[in-house]
């Protein structure tokens, strides 16, 4: 792998998505180590559909990030949290903001295969559910990758572009339960129980060592 710059932040949710990109942009890989739990949401989804008093209880910072989907639980140790920014004009840049994510994809998928995890990279459109609006891992876009065998959702992306580039933010699970992050989103306790089975067979943890993932990523991209 050359060419790519790797970066730790250690810092709040909230602290990391308030990062600008900076000036001039190369090709940068960004890992956030959250330092505090948050519910991270989508650009355009309502701040109604979360639960505030729940949020507090719990202990659970709301942020929203400027690019779009659903929710995502965010909670020290329990994701590969990485953001990859790519400047306007790379090799890698194209103007289709949905094939966009297909190189990144393919480099989850080979990081993940190395390891044992066979993953597949979704080339198809948009595969919403019903419940994707509220939350991330329940639908499926563009270049996020699926386990081979189930189908299941391994890896979360979403985007956001400026006139300098992309930040490509990807978000990997070490255990999927929806529950937690259920909890936190303005149900009543029937669609709660109904959420929870719902969601339970749409995603995945990746099954292995979050760091050792971290390194085989560097080292899979472009």
């Amino acid at each position: 792998m050359t060419g790519w710059a790797v970066e730790r932040h250690r810092e709040a949710p909230a602290a990391f998505h308030a990062r600008e990109l900076p000036v001039p942009l190369g090709r940068t890989v960004w890992v956030c180590e959250p330092t505090e739990p948050a519910l991270v949401l989508g650009s355009s989804q309502p701040l109604e559909s979360v639960d505030a008093d729940a949020c507090a209880s719990a202990g659970v910072d709301v942020v929203r990030r400027r690019s779009g989907g659903g929710a995502v639980l965010v909670e020290p140790g329990a994701l590969l949290w990485v953001d990859v920014l790519l400047p306007t004009g790379d090799p890698l840049w194209t103007e289709d903001v949905g094939r966009a994510f297909l190189w990144l994809g393919d480099a989850w998928a080979a990081a993940l295969g190395s390891l044992g995890r066979a993953g597949v990279v979704h080339r198809g459109p948009l595969r919403p559910s019903p419940w994707s609006d509220r939350v991330c891992f329940a639908g499926l876009g563009t270049g996020e990758v699926v386990d081979a065998g189930s189908g299941a959702k391994l890896l979360g992306l979403s985007q956001r572009r400026t006139r300098a580039g992309a930040r490509f933010q990807c978000a990997a699970l070490a255990d999927w339960d929806p529950g937690p992050l259920v909890a936190l989103l303005t149900l009543g306790q029937e669609e709660r129980t109904s959420a929870v089975a719902e969601l339970a067979p749409v995603a995945a943890g990746v099954g292995v060592p979050l760091d050792a993932l971290l390194d085989a990523l560097v080292h899979a991209l472009p």
